[in-house]
């Protein structure tokens, strides 16, 4: 698993070597915009790895794609996340960043996009409120969501549309439990929502809900103020009290990363899920015999089919990966996705296995910027994927979505996300 020692002026600094092969075109990020890719991204992941682990891209953007390389690369300091390193670097390929810009001035330093020490404080904090307890503690709720939001699909024909029907509305409804958004308040939220989960692909619009969503967990941070609830927003404020404490930025920062994170991510593991085991009849078969497996099952899924495809990093300080040098002020992207059928890492990568040993898998990535929100990810979808099994035995794709072809991928190449998951039960 060790990388491999290459050096510079052995390998092209951009492009792939020739390939009898089919495969993507010469550069990576042409290929992950190509239709073929959209559908089965995975057989051009094992291209890169075999002929281009270490891949300088035409625009000077690196890509990581083995195992070794990546669970390295979260845990050096030498590659930033910092949000004004990542503007300078994305300014520096050309182009319009002034919503970009806006869209960071307006979050702030939140953990997602600093470094340490200021990640590890904030970070510590957030912890403080976000406990294993707080999270295990939502279990019986989120279990009367699913069902609810199944009996409605259910009542409504005899076909339902997994991700607009329960994958989707569930998180949101969850994460509205979990900060005491009150009920007449939801809708509004869930609007917000839907505008900015398309922040790569409508970024005015998602600025807009951003700002006014923004305002109202202002207004709702002063009412826990003032009179503290069991929700996590007062166990934020409530860390203000500590000798190291939250800023009222920094409040509302964390406040709308924790509460916007794991939404999307928790919607597509579903449904992408759902899918694999769909196309797995066996191993769907496996889990309604042994319901136990659930929990190694929830790990394969998101193994076998990563929802967010690749994150980024810019380099901070040079460094040598594979035999390559990347530059200060480069931009790296690290394809989870790649890594998790990475033949190094996992035994026979491209099976679903829900009894999987040792499923070390990158989805919710690994090092200072492991996913705060993965445990409440993997109760929701343990629930729901769960739920779905044992109430429907006959379970299956509807017509119009057996032929996989017909299957919407939305165009964000960094993130695996369904349009509509069509199902008959």
């Amino acid at each position: 698993m060790n990388p491999t020692d290459t050096t510079d002026e052995a390998r092209p600094a951009a492009g792939l070597a020739p390939s009898a092969h089919p495969g993507p075109p010469a550069d990576l990020a042409a290929a992950l915009l190509t239709p073929e890719a959209r559908r089965d991204p995975y057989p051009f992941y094992a291209r890169m790895r075999r002929e281009s682990p270490v891949h300088r891209s035409a625009q000077s953007i690196w890509y990581l794609t083995r195992y070794a390389d990546v669970e390295a690369a979260l845990s050096d300091l030498r590659l930033s996340n910092d949000r004004d390193r990542m503007t300078r670097a994305y300014g520096a390929l050309g182009g319009d960043l002034k919503a970009l810009s806006r869209l960071t001035d307006r979050l702030g330093r939140v953990m997602t996009n600093t470094d340490p020490p200021d990640h590890a404080r904030l970070r510590k904090l957030a912890n403080r409120a976000f406990t294993a307890r707080r999270v295990e503690a939502l279990r019986d709720g989120i279990q009367r969501i699913v069902d609810r939001l199944v009996d409605e699909a259910v009542a409504a024909g005899p076909t339902m549309d997994l991700i607009g029907a329960v994958a989707a509305p569930m998180p949101l409804s969850v994460t509205c439990e979990l900060f005491g958004i009150p009920p007449e308040d939801r809708p509004q939220v869930e609007t917000w929502f839907r505008r900015f989960s398309r922040l790569g692909e409508d970024i005015d619009k998602s600025e807009e809900a951003i700002g006014q969503y923004e305002e109202y967990l202002a207004r709702l941070v002063r009412r826990r103020r003032a009179d503290p609830g069991d929700d996590l927003i007062s166990a934020l404020v409530a860390t203000q009290a500590h000798d190291d404490r939250l800023t009222d930025s920094e409040l509302l920062s964390t406040c709308f990363v924790l509460i916007t994170a794991g939404g999307e991510t928790t919607t597509h593991l579903i449904g992408n899920g759902v899918l694999a085991l769909l196309r797995h009849p066996d191993q769907l078969a496996r889990l309604r015999e042994d319901p136990a497996l659930i929990r190694t099952a929830v790990e394969e899924l998101a193994r076998y089919d990563t929802v967010t495809q690749a994150i980024v990093r810019v380099v901070a300080e040079d460094l040598r990966i594979g035999g390559r040098t990347l530059r200060e002020g480069e931009l790296v992207y690290l394809f989870l996705a790649s890594t998790n059928r990475d033949p190094e890492r996992f035994e026979d990568p491209e099976r679903l296995d829900l009894s999987r040993p040792g499923n070390r898998h990158l989805s919710f990535g690994h090092g200072p910027h492991f996913c705060l929100g993965g445990p409440l990810a993997r109760l929701q979808t343990e629930v729901a994927v769960g739920t779905l099994v044992r109430r429907f035995p006959r379970l299956r794709l509807a017509d119009e979505a057996a032929d996989g072809a017909a299957l919407e991928w939305r165009p964000n190449p960094l993130q695996r996300r369904l349009s509509a998951l069509p199902l008959t039960y």
